[in-house]
């Protein structure tokens, strides 16, 4: 007999019939009614055991945590909370865990301990529901780019480009740390590393993206990037995964299209799809929001937050008329933002972002036309000569959660801002060299999927929405 998973065999149950199933005891009462959970569904499944039959050496081995596989017969349940249940005719401890040392018993716990936990808090409802949202994310963002044309490219990992010229970047190297080969004049020899040069983890796929899409015309990645950013923050992660789809012959018009057809196209696919654990998450957030204080409450819950994002169109801004909107605003006005906007050319910050997201046009904004210095040099420049063909879309509790643009394809414009931010023009002679042959237009953005996901499951830090958290001074497990 086959194991039937739990979301299986409650959404279309077939009384008396003998089923076989595997999990994990949630809890075990009276020595009689075991709570398993597979990770299938949020919900558990009631097996009730004859403990007449059964020794008590097997009876006290029955506790939180431990797996188990069962056989029995499906029948209606005689007691409150569920429909049907599994009167057991023969039980299998797999694995046991001890009663005193199983950390993830039935109660309350928080997520700074959860986080400590990360090998087994999969295992509770809030991140067992918040995985499953994960998953069926991940799964939507590639059938939306297949459905539309794209295809999926896989960006190298290592790299000795800085795509965005920050230079917060993991170093990768097979060099002996305490004694590197070392230049005549005392610096580290990398032309005896393992690349024969420097290089680095990744923070952006997207200039190889462009080089492909620039021969089959639309392309995405989904992969995981790196920032070794030392900002210990709900906000970032030292790793995480970004979605990046770059398209030939698109303008900056056509971009911000299909980001907002792309983000509202995936959020509807989770709220058809994982209904029951939506429900779950909002709950929970409607009980953690009311411990805080209202300012800092959600206007809406959960679910109402993302059909509001599916059903509206995104309100198109430009940075200067958002910039305007701050200077004159009630927070700036009275010095309550943490960074005050004094003129145009103004490096946006969370709190202005949300501010105009979450205050004054109360709902998705598309910010475009942002000045040229503060952005990289890849953007192509307007007629103005100050600002560039950017875009970030702000999303509620979140601020930015797309940053793109279109991209500069005209070689010595390019050449030029390459010159003035000290981009190395040698290090990307093959960036180039898509102007040289055959350039086009085109443009692409960037979608942290982690950002995605906390807005989605409305989880309050990007820790809990992430399997194992890397962070600065943190990378266990």
């Amino acid at each position: 007999m086959k194991v039937t998973s739990i979301k299986t065999l409650l959404a279309d149950p077939k009384m008396l019939q003998e089923v076989r199933v595997s999990g994990w005891v949630r809890t075990f009462r009276s020595n009689r009614f075991i709570s398993l959970n597979d990770g299938s569904t949020l919900q558990n499944l009631q097996c009730v055991v004859d403990f007449e039959t059964l020794s008590e050496d097997v009876l006290k081995r029955i506790t939180t945590g431990a797996a188990l596989q069962l056989e029995g017969i499906l029948v209606e349940s005689q007691g409150k909370g569920q429909q049907v249940e599994v009167q057991v005719r023969h039980l299998t401890i797999l694995g046991d865990a001890h009663p005193d040392r199983y950390p993830i018993q039935p109660k309350k716990h928080t997520m700074e301990f959860l986080r400590e936990q990360a090998h087994l808090r999969v295992r509770t409802n809030t991140f067992g529901a918040v995985m499953r949202v994960r998953s069926a994310l991940a799964f939507a963002v590639h059938q939306y780019f297949t459905t539309h044309g794209f295809f999926y490219f896989h960006a190298p990992i290592i790299t000795g480009a800085d795509a965005e010229g920050a230079g917060e970047m993991f170093r990768v190297t097979t060099l002996d740390p305490s004694d590197p080969p070392r230049t005549d004049t005392g610096e580290v020899d990398y032309r005896e590393d393992f690349f024969g040069k420097q290089t680095n983890l990744t923070v952006s796929g997207q200039l190889e993206a462009e080089a492909y899409a620039m021969g089959l015309g639309k392309v995405y990645t989904f992969g995981p990037t790196f920032r070794a950013e030392n900002s210990n923050t709900s906000r970032h992660l030292a790793e995480f995964w970004m979605i990046e789809p770059e398209m030939a012959f698109y303008d900056l018009d056509a971009n911000m299209d299909l980001a907002e057809d792309f983000i509202q196209g995936v959020v509807r696919y989770v709220l058809e799809h994982c209904r029951e654990d939506l429900e779950f998450l909002e709950k929970r957030l409607l009980e953690e929001e009311k411990g805080r204080p209202q300012a800092e409450r959600s206007d809406m819950p959960l679910l109402e937050k993302l059909r509001f994002v599916t059903d509206q169109p995104f309100k198109r801004v430009t940075y200067t008329e958002a910039i305007e909107i701050l200077r004159e605003s009630k927070p700036n006005k009275k010095k309550k933002f943490q960074y005050p906007i004094e003129a145009w050319g103004a490096d946006l910050q969370s709190e202005h972002e949300r501010y105009l997201v979450e205050k004054h046009f109360k709902c998705p904004v598309i910010l475009f036309n942002y000045p040229a210095q503060i952005k990289a040099f890849y953007m192509r420049l307007n007629e103005d000569g100050k600002t560039v063909r950017a875009m970030d879309i702000l999303f509620p509790g979140i601020g930015e959660i797309v940053g793109g643009s279109q991209r500069e394809e005209r070689l010595e414009v390019l050449r030029q801002k390459m010159q003035q931010m000290g981009v190395d023009e040698e290090e990307l002679w093959w960036y180039l060299d898509l102007r040289r042959f055959g350039t086009a237009v085109h443009s692409g953005f960037g979608l942290g999927f982690e950002r995605l996901v906390q807005f989605v499951t409305g989880m309050g830090n990007i820790r809990d929405v992430i399997p194992f958290p890397r962070t600065p001074q943190n990378a266990e497990f």
